[in-house]
């Protein structure tokens, strides 16, 4: 069973059928998730800004995902460059994420980021936690 989070994002964005790129063993992007972090990355007009994902205690199964820009460099931070974006994994997060997908799903049911989580063990109704 695989866990999916959903954050509210306004803008639309066109929506792509290409392949996550990937880092090995790790997080990956799609391209249209790429295309909307890059967007939002715009729209804060800074250039030390990267994609942070985290997982942190909380939600209805136990864990939930976090998605933000950060700025900061942690110790033990993993770096990625996914489809041209600069995103961040703090070392506590990396081994819940290993074979995750992000995804940006824009229909009129739904519009937000996902992530596809092979490492999920459960999640509930809500949508928003999983357990690891």
């Amino acid at each position: 069973m695989t866990a999916t989070e959903t954050t509210s994002v306004a803008t639309p964005v066109e929506i792509g059928t290409s392949a996550p790129v990937e880092a090995p063993g790790s997080l990956s992007l799609t391209p249209t998730a790429a295309v909307k972090v890059r967007a939002l990355l715009d729209q804060e007009g800074r250039d030390d800004l990267r994609l942070r994902v985290a997982v942190q205690p909380g939600g209805c199964s136990g864990m939930q995902y976090q998605l933000f820009f950060d700025e900061r460099s942690l110790d033990g931070d993993v770096e990625h460059d996914l489809n041209g974006v600069p995103v961040v994994v703090d070392r506590m997060s990396s081994p819940y994420l290993g074979g995750a997908t992000i995804d940006f799903t824009d229909t009129i049911e739904q519009q937000g980021f996902t992530i596809d989580n092979p490492n999920a063990g459960g999640g509930c109704a809500c949508g928003n936690s999983f357990c690891g």
